[in-house]
């Protein structure tokens, strides 16, 4: 035998050696019973009420009244208000601007000359009428003597024909010319004093339309008025917002609308609501009511318009939030502004309010009751972004309702969980 075979021998047995004598020294494995993989999952409380429940929506807020205006007369212009700008701020019945009225006061003042020349013409006229009658009286008179005169200078006759020729000679006279009476003269001296009065009212009109005013207080949204502008009657100026209230118009959904009591009664301005608005990175909140709702489906979305009506936007909101009072000053509801609405409704049965993500497809929602899986069928009755509101027999008065995700989830199987809200483990 050569020597390699002899090492390789000996390495082998040393190897053979020390395996078995590893073996011999290794210490002895406690035999432990296996553990089951129960999965973990993040879970929320929830809780089952009935009674006010908030329609959540979206919205731009808007005008409730905004006019347009513009000159009604002709002529240029001799003077703007400062404020009458874009974004500045008038009060009711404030002058905006003015028109030269230099040539509208002449015609005031030709019209109330007109207006003083036809009283006189009425008064000549109704002089005149007075004349007439008396000249008319004295000439009926003259002509009654005379008749008297003459039946008595001839042969009486019978008694009979007497009262004949009497009635005769008193009712079958003549009626005197219409002209002669000066009545139609009067007549017209009349109408030319009611055209004068007319014209004297046109001019005035015309005069006052020189100044324009704004309807109501406001903000202006434009204008293009400067002084020295010629304008025309129609031509418009500047536009102007009212600031008494906003309105926002929002969308609902059929089964959103049906939880709004009385939304089409007359009293739906009693429903109330609110609107909230970010800015400078805070939640700003204004109260409101709804104003009215579009009796039309939109043909498009089927969807319901419903507008709310919110007072006093420019008074300014209150701070959201636990630091409200850090909050700063508050802003004014800007128009135009996007904004989330909440409309005070109502359901008709319990319902439980549970994040977005713990509804299931087919309307269904994971309950982790006794450390156990529950797949429980519910009804949706609203749903926003974030939040759903949800009813069923299966929810009961409350619990913990599974937000987090399972690969297979089986009605009944174990679940440990984690409460989102904290964080801690706690095994069910």
């Amino acid at each position: 035998m050569s020597r390699q075979a002899i090492y390789a021998i000996a390495v082998l047995l040393a190897a053979a050696a020390i395996t078995l004598t590893m073996i011999a020294l290794r210490p002895e494995l406690e035999e432990q019973e296996p553990v089951a993989s129960v999965p973990l999952v993040e879970v929320q409380p929830y809780t089952v009420s009935a009674g006010v429940l908030e329609i959540l929506a979206t919205g731009t807020v808007q005008a409730s009244e905004e006019v347009s205006l513009g000159a009604e007369v002709s002529g240029r212009l001799v003077w703007v208000n400062p404020d009458f700008r874009e974004g500045g701020s008038v009060g009711a019945g404030e002058v905006l601007f003015r028109i030269d009225p230099s040539d509208f006061q002449n015609r005031v003042r030709s019209a109330q000359a007109d207006v003083a020349s036809t009283d006189v013409a009425v008064l000549q006229a109704q002089e005149e009428v007075a004349i007439a009658e008396r000249e008319l009286q004295r000439f009926a008179n003259r002509e009654s003597d005379r008749a008297a005169s003459s039946a008595n200078a001839r042969i009486l006759p019978p008694e009979g024909l007497q009262v004949q020729a009497a009635t005769t000679a008193a009712g079958d006279r003549p009626d005197p010319n219409i002209l002669a009476t000066r009545e139609p003269q009067l007549r017209s001296a009349e109408a030319a004093r009611e055209r004068a009065g007319a014209n004297l009212a046109d001019a005035q009109l015309a005069l006052s339309r020189t100044s324009v005013r704004a309807p109501f207080a406001g903000l202006v949204r434009s204008e293009s008025a400067s002084v020295g502008t010629l304008v025309q009657p129609g031509q418009a100026l500047g536009s102007v917002v009212a600031t008494g209230a906003f309105e926002v118009r929002v969308s609902l959904s059929e089964q959103d609308a049906a939880l709004i009591p009385g939304l089409f009664d007359a009293a739906g301005a009693n429903i109330p609501a609110s609107v909230q608005m970010e800015y400078g990175g805070r939640m700003w909140r204004w109260s409101g009511v709804v104003d009215r709702a579009d009796p039309i489906l939109d043909a498009e979305t089927r969807t319901i318009d419903v507008f709310l009506r919110i007072p006093n936007p420019l008074r300014g909101g209150v701070a959201v939030g636990d630091d409200a009072t850090q909050a700063g000053a508050p802003p004014p509801l800007l128009l135009g502004s996007f904004v989330s609405a909440s409309i005070t409704g109502g359901a008709p049965q319990p319902y439980a309010r549970i994040p977005l993500e713990a509804l299931r497809e087919g309307d269904t929602v994971w309950l982790l009751a006794d450390g156990k899986l529950r797949i429980v069928e519910v009804e949706v009755i609203q749903r926003t972004d974030s939040i759903a509101y949800v009813a069923g027999e299966g929810l009961g008065e409350g619990g913990n309702v599974v937000v987090s995700g399972l690969r297979t989830p089986v009605d009944g199987m174990e679940l440990r969980a984690e409460t989102a809200d904290t964080g801690d483990a706690a095994g069910e």
